[in-house]
């Protein structure tokens, strides 16, 4: 008795039949451009910011002139927690979370405006605050990496001692200084830019290429998606995760200067919530907090529309605790929204 059998599909032509039904969509219909797509939401996201500004506050947001100062404010605000958000958003894209980013920028700002190291002058105070963001950072790699901390439970005991420890050697008051160079960091401008906004585009950019465009970058990404998967085909996670976190302090560092220059001070509650506001700057901007998905743009976009939103409040004397139940209550929508793909709900709508 015979049997019929099933010729085999031909992989050559299965290959050739994925390619052909890929060409047949179009670009805005791929998964490849989900990034693109939110990152265009998210710019119509401020643009309706911007609309409801004018239609609040007329006399700002329809002012050329009064809209471009107030504007420069928005970026100046954004442009600290701004340089927290970028190594947050590595940290975050590796399956990772940072809750001592606010704890160590307060460290770094106390350490660096100490009497000793401002006589040394600015290049020791600028290496002082790099060096403890750092240092900081690698601490919680290592508790991370190697002795296999919770990220959650490790960064949670760096933000309280940092905070302590900013609290003791300060001593509980607030270290003026009055460098030229440190002031002149959120005093001067170049071609009417304030060197903030700068220094935060700068550090933007550079995190674009990093995640981008090298093997870092590709790493850092691979071990959000599957760490055990990255392991295997032969990257280090232990050493990528504890560069990440080093990353992620230095970043600290960098802001910390920054607030030591608006303030012209070092203070033990200098970044209070900073962590707070990073993290929701990154998940507006897309970056998923089970890792493996984020990028620089949409969290560059996450910390405009936050400090937009936020801007908006003070323009039109929104109460301080009402302003803390609506960013929950953004924080808990931008959340909730990542639990849909985006490209999936297009191809539901418009391949039917």
């Amino acid at each position: 008795m015979s049997t019929a059998t099933t010729p085999s599909a031909d992989p050559v032509e299965l290959s050739k039949g994925a390619a052909s039904s890929a060409a047949g969509q179009s670009w805005w219909q791929r998964d490849s451009a989900d990034s693109a797509k939110r990152n265009l939401a998210l710019i119509g996201v401020l643009v309706l910011l911007l609309v409801i500004g004018a239609w609040t506050r007329s006399d700002i947001f329809l002012d050329i002139d009064r809209l471009w100062s107030n504007e420069l404010t928005v970026l100046t605000q954004a442009s600290s927690i701004g340089v927290i958000v970028v190594g947050m958003t590595f940290v975050m894209i590796s399956g990772g979370i940072d809750l001592s980013v606010g704890a160590l920028l307060a460290l770094a700002s106390v350490w660096c405006t100490t009497v000793a190291t401002q006589d040394l002058g600015p290049a020791a105070m600028v290496f002082t605050a790099l060096a403890v963001g750092a240092i900081a950072g690698l601490v919680n790699g290592g508790l991370i990496a190697y002795g296999k901390l919770v990220p959650f439970i490790a960064t949670l005991a760096m933000m309280l001692s940092a905070r302590g420890l900013a609290q003791n050697i300060s001593g509980s008051h607030t270290q003026i200084t009055a460098d030229p160079f440190i002031k002149s960091l959120a005093g001067d401008r170049l071609f009417g830019v304030p060197y903030m906004v700068i220094i935060f585009v700068v550090v933007t950019a550079l995190g674009w290429v990093l995640l981008n465009r090298t093997t870092f970058g590709r790493r850092t990404i691979a071990i959000g998606g599957n760490a055990e998967a990255a392991r295997l085909a032969g990257i280090n996670v232990r050493l990528q995760t504890l560069l990440l976190y080093v990353l992620s302090g230095l970043c600290c560092g960098i802001a910390a200067l920054m607030v030591v220059s608006q303030t012209t001070s070092g203070s033990n509650t200098h970044g209070d919530l900073y962590e707070l506001s990073a993290i929701a700057a990154a998940i507006i901007g897309g970056t998923a907090l089970t890792g493996g998905r984020g990028t620089i743009v949409g969290s560059l976009l996450g910390v405009l529309i936050f400090t937009q939103i936020t801007n908006l409040f003070i323009v039109n004397n929104l109460q301080l605790d009402i302003q803390r139940i609506i960013n929950g209550g953004i924080i808990v929508a931008a959340v909730l929204i990542q639990q849909f793909r985006v490209g999936s709900f297009f191809r539901t709508r418009f391949n039917k």
